[in-house]
């Protein structure tokens, strides 16, 4: 699972009065994939990624692109959250169903949540193509911690 970027060092604890909403940050997986933000909010996270540069051998677009921009959309979610309430996330499972796949264009990532608690997070994710047609459906779930100052 890959883990947003620490918001701090760990030899300091956060206090929690620090609520402002993280921003997304594209980590150099996400900037060779070609990803972009579109939204980013409590309620949702939505991003595009091109099917170009993400394509198996047999020219369809790779099921492990799918789970990495997925996994990296619902944390993003997550840490957002987590955000609002002096906390960071990190993943602690992610499970995805391959719907069809895609050979062109450009896919659609979409992050909603299913349960926001204090200590762990429940988003399902969605990928679809540019005819709104489901490709992928990943269901990931991160655990809130206490971010410690930088």
């Amino acid at each position: 699972m890959s883990t947003p970027p620490p918001n701090d060092t760990a030899s300091e604890e956060h206090d929690g009065s620090d609520k402002e909403l993280w921003k997304i940050t594209l980590g150099e997986l996400d900037e060779k994939m070609g990803v972009k933000i579109l939204e980013e909010s409590v309620e949702r996270v939505v991003a595009t990624m091109p099917v170009e540069g993400n394509r198996q051998s047999f020219g369809l677009l790779h099921g492990g692109a799918s789970l990495a921009v997925g996994e990296a959309v619902g944390s993003w979610a997550a840490v957002i959250h987590a955000s609002t309430l002096g906390k960071t996330a990190v993943g602690v499972d992610v499970s995805a169903t391959h719907h069809r796949s895609a050979r062109e264009g450009q896919i659609t990532i979409t992050a909603t949540p299913i349960h926001l608690g204090g200590t762990l997070t429940t988003h399902e994710v969605l990928i679809t193509n540019e005819a709104g047609q489901r490709l992928c459906t990943l269901r990931i779930t991160n655990l809130l911690m206490r971010r410690h100052k930088r």
